[in-house]
């Protein structure tokens, strides 16, 4: 039967509507509109006033519930994975592989194959991050690891098939020609851990390259004499940025001066989430390091950044008490900007007619309720597991 969600204060594309009505029909969205016509004949849900808004879509997710994808690359991995983010409003994700041996690399791939192929809950593809990134800027990315493109990195990097591929690379590790081959490949390519300058980075901007991953962080910096890969990111219109809104990565105040350069519609959140999202634990093991849990974020021993604690739901609610966005705003940019960044924006990130039925309900502080994947709500499968376990 149709499912019609009522009484609820629905983020369309023009913003934020009171008592707007959205009828699921299966996997999608059917129609929106006054309750009476859009109710009809389907079973009734009172939103109760909460806000419905598109589930969020984190295109960078290393880890969660106690597990790192590095660690075990399986399907049963991101399924796991993805789970512990949906409580957090994430209803599409790319399981994200930092810098790794090329074996490890293979077998993300293809967990990521199986699991779109087996249906898990939200899963669109894979991100790959590494190995082909600069040792001066690789953060916490263990420099054993790292490796310029060779004649075989066009056909690892473009062997998933199914769902998005994103690789995020640094030009200076794999040339201009290689970003132009994997972008008529149907990779989405992002420009992360690189010491590139101005002048490269906006070169691979014009063969291709669209992304930044986790601006300002592990990147050349915009100096007075030199912009830097940052500038090149803050200068294109059309570059798409990802930020980690935590207060950790990046002071608010250079977020908020980034945001009155670039628009606002080519700003991605993200997570860079690790193990600990969805759990409890203090610590985890990152390739032989010990990385400690601490006032929301993530260290090794020498204090450097080792991804974060953050979930979309906070991401976003950090936008709002952190960066004075206003809430469509920041939905869009946990939703319908990443879609849009993925090519997916026609399925995907919108509350609008034909599109998928991936959704998330928020009470008033911004704490999740209750999500959607595909037109089933996370509620109604917890009532069904527990009904079969009765």
């Amino acid at each position: 039967m149709d499912v019609a969600l009522v009484n609820g204060r629905v983020m369309t594309d023009r913003g934020l509507v009171d008592g707007l009505a959205v009828r699921l029909q299966g996997e999608r969205i059917a129609a929106l509109g006054p309750a009476a016509e859009v109710a009809a004949g389907a079973q009734v849900r009172d939103m109760e006033g909460a806000l419905l808004l598109p589930g969020f879509i984190d295109i960078q997710v290393n880890g969660g519930d106690d597990l790192l994808f590095n660690d075990a690359p399986t399907l049963a991995t991101i399924a796991r994975i993805g789970a512990a983010h949906r409580a957090f409003g994430t209803t599409g994700f790319l399981p994200t592989l930092i810098s790794d041996d090329l074996d490890t690399v293979r077998a993300a791939i293809d967990a990521a194959r199986q699991a779109i192929e087996a249906g898990v809950p939200g899963v669109l593809g894979i991100h790959i991050e590494g190995p082909y990134l600069n040792v001066d800027r690789r953060g916490i990315h263990q420099a054993s690891k790292l490796r310029h493109a060779d004649a075989g990195s066009f056909g690892l990097l473009t062997s998933l098939k199914v769902g998005r591929t994103l690789v995020t690379l640094a030009p200076e590790a794999t040339g201009l020609e290689m970003i132009e081959r994997l972008v008529h490949a149907g990779v989405v390519v992002s420009a992360g851990h690189t010491d590139a300058p101005y002048t490269l980075v906006r070169a691979a901007l014009d063969h291709g390259l669209t992304g930044f991953t986790h601006l300002f962080n592990a990147m050349s910096p915009l100096t007075s004499r030199e912009p830097g890969a940052v500038g090149a990111a803050l200068e294109d219109e059309r570059a798409w940025c990802g930020i980690i809104v935590d207060g950790v990565h990046v002071d608010p105040v250079v977020l908020k001066l980034a945001l009155r350069i670039h628009p606002h519609d080519r700003f991605n959140l993200i997570t860079d989430a690790m193990p600990c999202v969805g759990s409890d634990q203090t610590s985890f093991q990152l390739q032989g390091k010990t990385i400690a849990v601490r006032d929301g974020a993530c260290f090794d021993e020498a204090g450097t950044l080792a991804g974060s604690a953050l979930d979309m739901a906070s991401a976003v609610r950090n936008a709002v008490t952190m960066l004075g966005l206003d809430l469509a705003d920041a939905s869009r940019m946990a939703s319908r900007n990443p879609a849009e960044f993925l090519g997916l924006e026609h399925e995907l990130g919108r509350i609008a007619r034909g599109c998928f039925a991936d959704l998330v309900l928020l009470d008033d502080d911004l704490r999740v309720m209750d999500t959607w994947i595909h037109g089933r709500a996370a509620s109604d499968e917890r009532q069904g597991a527990s009904a079969a376990h009765g």
